[in-house]
């Protein structure tokens, strides 16, 4: 089992996904290496400087526990399909039901159900004690079935003849 947990929840799963999300946003901005220079910044007057620009605040960077837990929970979300965890990560990082709706063109109560169904989902795999599936794994299943028909051979964990017997191939 990924954590030590007796019993996985749907809101657990959220929670720890949402914790992901803070987690990324406060680590350090990637920063292209370019030209420098060795001369000290220039110290403006506080009037010069008023309004120039916009000033930044960040939150400090997270703990190495926090990654920890950040690259430990973010394979989880290989356990859905490309269109459920692009709605699981949105959701996780703070934005509104109706923009994430929008953007798919369905209702609010709609995006709502498959998020929650997409919770479920990595809940009952966490609670069966399964592990998410490596990079290279998910490169060696068969493409020529179809994304959710995919996702839902991995649930079996099964293996399937070509004419959809028990006990052979996938593909």
């Amino acid at each position: 089992m990924i954590h030590v947990q007796d019993h996985w929840t749907a809101r657990m799963v959220a929670v720890y996904l949402e914790e992901a999300a803070d987690t990324l946003r406060r680590l350090p901005e990637k920063r292209v290496q370019g030209y420098g220079s060795t001369w000290p910044d220039i110290v403006q007057d506080t009037w010069d400087a008023y309004g120039q620009s916009e000033a930044r605040t960040r939150l400090g960077p997270p703990t190495a526990r926090a990654i920890d837990q950040m690259d430990r929970t973010l394979p989880w979300l290989r356990w859905l399909d490309g269109d459920d965890q692009k709605l699981v990560w949105e959701r996780a990082n703070g934005r509104r039901w109706k923009a994430i709706a929008g953007t798919r063109g369905i209702d609010r109560s709609t995006a709502w159900r498959r998020w929650s169904y997409a919770l479920h989902v990595i809940a009952a795999r966490l609670n069966v004690g399964a592990e998410p599936p490596t990079t290279t794994e998910m490169a060696n299943t068969c493409q020529a079935v179809g994304g959710r028909l995919q996702f839902l051979q991995h649930v079996r964990a099964r293996p399937v003849f070509d004419d959809g017997e028990p006990g052979g191939r996938d593909c």
